[in-house]
């Protein structure tokens, strides 16, 4: 067995898990994992060894959820199931495309923000991460992860006040 099948058997079941808190999708957790390995595989000597395997990892694996979800926002699919049961929710179809707008706006916003705080906001809002996990996927502590959330915060409101003035 080789370095990589070893790295993979260590940490395969930590990548999945911390995916499927992501995506709450068995079958994408699965395929962006082995996306996620097969990334650090081509890229395993770019790995120097000043963090844990499983937080590299971790960061590979977070980068390929948001390519999954910026592929995803791309596409206008959306199942008529989805649409159908919103439609039956006493919802309006106007109400849903404000809604929809307003969604779309707000992805808009955070897309834009530097670093960390963008890394921070997807993974606690589209990610349901708690600031402790988002510290440690991100090498830092619960503190920093909930200071730097409200920092985040306070950016997309000031841009929102902006923005309807």
């Amino acid at each position: 067995m080789g370095k990589a099948d070893g790295i993979y058997e260590q940490y395969a079941d930590l990548i999945y898990k911390y995916l499927y808190r992501l995506t709450e999708n068995p079958d994408i957790s699965e395929e962006l994992t082995q996306e996620v390995f097969y990334q650090a595989l081509k890229t395993i000597k770019n790995f120097k060894g000043e963090s844990k395997m499983s937080t590299w990892l971790c960061q590979i694996a977070k980068h390929s959820w948001y390519k999954y979800l910026e592929k995803k926002s791309k596409s206008r699919y959306v199942p008529i199931e989805d649409i159908s049961h919103k439609l039956s929710d006493d919802n309006n179809p106007e109400k849903l495309i404000i809604e929809s707008d307003n969604r779309i706006s707000l992805y808009k916003q955070i897309h834009i923000l530097n670093d960390p705080y963008k890394e921070v906001v997807m993974l606690r809002i589209l990610g349901d991460l708690s600031f402790r996990e988002i510290g440690e996927v991100l090498g830092k502590t619960e503190g920093w992860a909930r200071i730097t959330f409200h920092r985040a915060k306070i950016i997309l409101i000031e841009r929102s006040n902006e923005n309807e003035n």
